[in-house]
C-alpha cells in the first residue's frame, strides 16, 4: 500500500462560520494506481489532493506515504519531503514566462542534490515522455497550451516522484486537446508506473482513470474501479 488515509478531516473558520471540507475520510491507494477524484465544487476534491500532497495540514487524522507518516513532520522537514516525493501539475500550466521550457522542467530538481549532467538526463527524459525534446528552447509564450500543459507535467514528472497529483489538468483546454493530456497521463501511468491523483469535474476526464473516487460534502461516497464496472456491465448484460 502506497498510501493509507485514516480518519481525516479537515476544518478552518470563515468569519463566525465552521468550513469542514473533509470529513473522516479513510482510503488506501495502492501504487502506480491512476485515481480521479470527482464531486461538485466545494466537496472536498482539491482539499484532499492538497492534504496527500503535503500542501496542508489536516486537522485531525493521519496520512502516510510510502511508509512515511507526513501529518507529523515538521514544516521544514514536509517541505524536503514534498520536494524528493510530489508532482504537482496544475490547471494554469504555473510556468515561468522568462524560462524555456527546458528551464521550466528543470527547477524541481534545483531543490535536489543532483549534479548538472544528472539533471541534464533527466530533463531529456521528462521532456522524450511528453514528445516535447523539439521545443525545449521555447519559452512558454511561444507554446499552445496543451504544449505548456504537457511542460507542465514534464517537470511533475522530472523528479520521478512517488505520487504525482493533478488539479483539474484539462480544465483550461479544449476538447481535443483535453484527450491528448488524458492519453498522456493514461500513457505514464501504463507505461512509467506512475501512481497518478486527477482532481476533475468531467465525468469523461474521470474515466480515463482506472479508480474513480467521488466526494460529497466532506465525505467519500463512491469508490468504483474499471474492474467494478466491468464486471456490472456484465452483470447487467445478463439480465437484458
Amino acid at each position: 500500500m502506497l498510501i493509507e488515509i485514516r480518519n481525516l478531516t479537515k476544518t478552518y473558520q470563515k468569519g463566525d462560520e465552521t468550513i469542514t471540507p473533509l470529513r473522516d475520510v479513510s482510503l488506501d491507494i495502492d501504487r502506480g494506481e491512476f485515481v480521479s477524484l470527482m464531486g461538485p465544487s466545494g466537496t472536498g476534491k482539491s482539499t484532499l489532493l492538497n492534504q496527500i500532497a503535503g500542501i496542508d495540514k489536516p486537522s485531525s487524522g493521519s496520512i502516510t506515504v510510502d511508509g512515511t507518516e507526513i501529518t507529523n513532520l515538521s514544516r521544514s522537514r514536509l517541505a524536503k519531503w514534498r520536494a524528493a516525493n510530489v508532482g504537482y501539475i496544475f490547471q494554469t500550466h504555473n510556468l515561468i514566462p522568462v524560462l524555456t521550457a527546458y528551464e521550466n522542467v528543470e527547477l524541481p530538481l534545483l531543490l535536489l542534490p543532483f549534479n548538472r549532467a544528472e539533471r541534464r538526463r533527466r530533463v531529456q527524459i521528462a521532456l522524450e515522455a511528453v514528445e516535447l525534446v523539439d521545443r525545449a528552447g521555447h519559452y512558454p509564450r511561444q507554446l499552445s497550451g496543451g504544449q505548456e500543459q504537457r511542460v507542465g507535467i514534464a517537470r511533475a514528472i522530472v523528479t520521478d516522484p512517488t505520487i504525482v497529483v493533478a488539479d483539474e489538468p484539462t480544465g483550461d483546454l479544449d476538447s481535443a486537446t483535453s484527450t491528448h493530456i488524458l492519453a498522456l497521463l493514461q500513457r505514464l501511468n501504463a507505461d512509467l508506473g506512475t501512481t497518478l491523483l486527477m482532481v476533475t469535474h468531467d465525468a469523461e476526464a474521470a474515466e480515463t482513470a482506472g479508480r474513480q473516487l467521488r466526494l460529497d460534502d466532506g465525505r467519500l461516497i463512491s469508490d468504483t474501479s474499471d474492474a467494478e464496472s466491468l464486471q456490472k456491465t456484465s452483470q447487467e448484460s445478463l439480465h437484458v
